[in-house]
């Protein structure tokens, strides 16, 4: 069963929530979760206000920069704004921005300057004839608030700037400098150290710490607290004398204050990805924190000329790494039954992005794991990567669980998901299993289907030589048949000379089935001939199937809400994926084939008994012609035809339908067999 979220109550829940998150984060600096989940909450509001403006509330996150600061400090307004940058999050996020940047200035080279983002508090210095004389912070963007006696405190902040030839300008008038205050990871380490030490709570994070020391009214306590800034800007009264941001950044190592060694620049938008790529890999070794990198045009004329869209300059991009951590709600739990008759639960929920990928399920593993998390339909969970391969549910935000949702009884889905199978749970085993089937018997069943005429038609792999194969050990999943050789076949008592090379070559005919039938014979629950066939024509290939979502699969005609949710369940179980990949390893590659022929866009219903064929075979020749084979009469079927003893109903439904009824002469014509 799926919990529907009004969208009105959910925008009122995600600012109670967020809103209770930013008091803990911004004023008491314990903020209660990580920024990564903060963020998705935060995101996920943005959505709901854009598709449903009238939610907009005053007192809304979305509708302020950040929360109140401690008081005590005056309010300062910025010569210029601290503009905030576009997020990017991908090479055609970047390639997008340069085609717009192209448009503006066409003809113009671009050269680009790339530094690693830092994750503190974004603050400006102001000197006067090379004399420090106040530091603002960001604030809103054009007001900030003057924290200067704090920023004094801070070792690596000159008061008095480095005279160097060929940058006496910077001396003179005045100069501001921008950049962020950090907390170094080392520092931050050795400060919880004594803290622990001494029996006092730990602080949650580098950033928040940075933060909030600075807002600290008593300069002395930011003293004692090891801050730094690192600068990435410089502006002066005359522009002209900061032609390039790598030269702002050579002016601010002449001056002596401190700048990111890694800022680089590059004349293609390979090197600028490449440089994006590295630092990706090795952002853990930073001696800060980083949650991506910011990209300029390198040219300050060039970027002056490009201008500003509301808060953000066209010239700059923030190119934002893929989160470790996102929230989504739960929307279901379907259980999968594996190969080994093990029952799988897989959480079915809305799309999210989780270190690079989109996620829509997750296996729960077992009952026990369920019961432990306390995960229940309708719950808003905290996904995370395990290794950054396999979604795993975290945690679930217990604040925004809808009022009144049930305990998930793990065996009453079992009997409601699969009413036609009984399920055990053995001594200490985690697992429930179908009961009085072995793992054996589920292979055997599976594997002769999926060798069978309605899955890849494989010669000479029947029942026999499938329990053969089975039992011999030889085979312990579909896979596996792409492993024999006709040597291991030899020394079975079934196979002689002409009988192992020829299953040996029937294998290896099926290393590249059509994707509608290896979809087919994979076995998932409900998914029949037609669906099949509809999935195959709707994603064109595994890989794209295998990253489908509900949204997708409910939109495919004839695939409801059942249908779509036992498929995200077998795409969401860890050995069926193993199952794919190995598939790939052995080079069994399908493909799509375009349908081609005369019933292409008509639908065929067949009822009642058929004198010269099966159902299955005039199913065949609809599809081999191009046309769609449906179980019921529905809106779109062309043709019920109509053999013997037929129920009154289904022609009552096609006349109530206009759908034309034949008789199974006036078929055979229409597939041109007569």
């Amino acid at each position: 069963m799926m919990t529907a979220h009004l969208p009105s109550e959910r925008a009122r829940e995600l600012r109670e929530v967020l809103a209770r998150y930013s008091y803990d984060y911004h004023v008491h600096d314990t903020p209660a979760v990580e920024d990564a989940i903060y963020d998705s909450l935060f995101g996920e509001l943005k959505r709901l206000e854009a598709d449903y403006p009238e939610l907009v509330t005053p007192d809304s996150p979305t509708q302020r920069v950040g929360s109140e600061l401690l008081g005590g400090f005056q309010k300062v307004t910025h010569s210029s704004r601290m503009l905030s940058l576009n997020d990017v999050f991908d090479k055609a996020d970047v390639e997008a921005w340069v085609v717009r940047m192209d448009k503006l200035l066409p003809g113009r080279a671009h050269e680009f300057f790339a530094d690693i983002k830092m994750d503190g508090l974004a603050c400006a210095l102001i000197y006067e004839d090379g004399v420090l004389v106040r530091a603002v912070t960001r604030g809103d963007s054009y007001v900030g608030e003057d924290v200067t006696m704090n920023v004094r405190t801070i070792k690596n902040v000159p008061l008095r700037l480095r005279a160097e030839p060929g940058f006496e300008q910077f001396l003179g008038g005045r100069t501001e400098i921008r950049g962020e205050i950090v907390m170094l990871k080392k520092d931050f380490t050795r400060l919880n150290d004594k803290r622990r030490a001494v029996g006092e709570p730990e602080f949650a994070n580098p950033r928040n710490l940075a933060a909030g020391t600075i807002r600290q009214l008593d300069p002395k306590l930011v003293a004692d607290r090891p801050l730094h800034f690192r600068a990435y800007d410089l502006l002066h009264d005359d522009a002209a004398d900061v032609p390039t941001n790598m030269f702002a950044y050579q002016a601010l190592t002449a001056l002596g204050v401190s700048r990111n060694m890694q800022a680089s620049i590059f004349s293609s938008l390979t090197d600028v990805m490449h440089f994006i790529n590295e630092w990706g890999e090795r952002r853990h070794d930073l001696p800060f924190n980083t949650d991506g990198l910011v990209v300029k045009v390198n040219d300050r004329a060039q970027y002056a000329k490009l201008g500003v869209v509301g808060k953000q300059p066209r010239a700059a991009v923030a190119y934002k790494y893929a989160p470790e951590q996102a929230t989504t709600i739960v929307k279901d739990i379907v259980i999968s039954i594996g190969r080994t008759g093990a029952a799988t639960p897989v959480a079915v929920f809305d799309p999210v992005q989780v270190a690079g990928t989109t996620v829509q399920h997750a296996s729960l593993h077992n009952a026990d794991e369920i019961a432990r998390l306390d995960i229940r339909i309708g719950d808003t969970v905290v996904i995370f990567k395990a290794g950054d391969i396999i979604p795993q549910v975290e945690s679930v935000v217990a604040e925004l669980r809808p009022k009144n949702t049930p305990v998930f009884d793990y065996e009453q889905a079992l009997a409601t998901q699969y009413p036609e199978l009984e399920f055990e749970r053995s001594g200490k085993d985690v697992v429930y299993r179908v009961k009085g089937s072995s793992g054996d018997v589920l292979l055997k069943r599976g594997l002769e289907y999926f060798a069978s005429k309605a899955g890849l038609d494989i010669d000479t792999l029947g029942e026999k030589n499938v329990v053969t194969l089975i039992d011999a050990g030889l085979v312990k999943d579909f896979a596996d048949i792409y492993t024999l050789t006709k040597e291991q076949l030899l020394q079975l008592d079934r196979f002689g000379e002409i009988s192992a090379k020829k299953l040996i070559d029937a294998i290896a005919a099926k290393k590249t089935p059509p994707l509608e039938k290896f979809i087919l014979a994979l076995g998932i629950r409900h998914v029949g001939v037609q669906t099949s066939i509809d999935l195959a024509n709707t994603f064109e290939s595994m890989e794209k199937f295998q990253v489908t979502t509900l949204e997708q699969l409910e939109a495919i005609d004839g695939v409801g809400k059942v249908v779509a949710e036992s498929i995200l369940a077998w795409l969401g179980d860890d050995d069926n994926l193993a199952l794919l990949d190995k598939f790939r390893e052995l080079g069994v590659v399908p493909h799509f084939v375009q349908r081609t022929g005369a019933l292409i866009g008509q639908n065929f219903v067949v009822t009642g008994t058929l004198e010269t064929m099966s159902r299955d075979e005039a199913a065949d020749k609809i599809h081999a012609r191009g046309g769609g084979f449906q179980t019921s009469v529905a809106k779109d079927t062309t043709y019920l035809v109509a053999g013997g003893k037929v129920g009154a109903s289904k022609l009552k439904k096609a006349e109530s339908y206009g759908t034309k009824i034949i008789n199974e002469q006036e078929f055979t014509t229409l597939i041109g067999e007569k």
